[in-house]
């Protein structure tokens, strides 16, 4: 239930407010226990979201490093080799 949950800090490009809203969903999505609210749960859920994406934005913009940003497609290539491994 948490596969978009990843590392956004440190990446170039930096994180893009998609990536953050699919990281807060699946956080919301994982606290409340379930993919989809009740109608009546909507409202609130979508709140979460937004407040967690606005939270986690915030924090990304405010962090500070010393060392270079990563490259993406290079992260994306030693994921992909550490899935191999583990699923081949």
């Amino acid at each position: 239930m948490c596969r978009n949950i990843r590392t956004l800090f440190n990446f170039d490009p930096p994180a893009t407010d998609q990536e953050i809203h699919d990281a807060a969903l699946q956080f919301v999505r994982k606290l409340a226990g379930t993919t989809k609210p009740a109608k009546r749960n909507e409202m609130a859920f979508e709140r979460a979201v937004s407040s967690i994406a606005a939270c986690a934005r915030e924090l990304l913009d405010s962090l500070e490093t010393s060392h270079p940003p990563r490259n993406r497609e290079e992260e994306a290539a030693k994921a992909r080799a550490r899935m191999e491994i583990r699923f081949p």
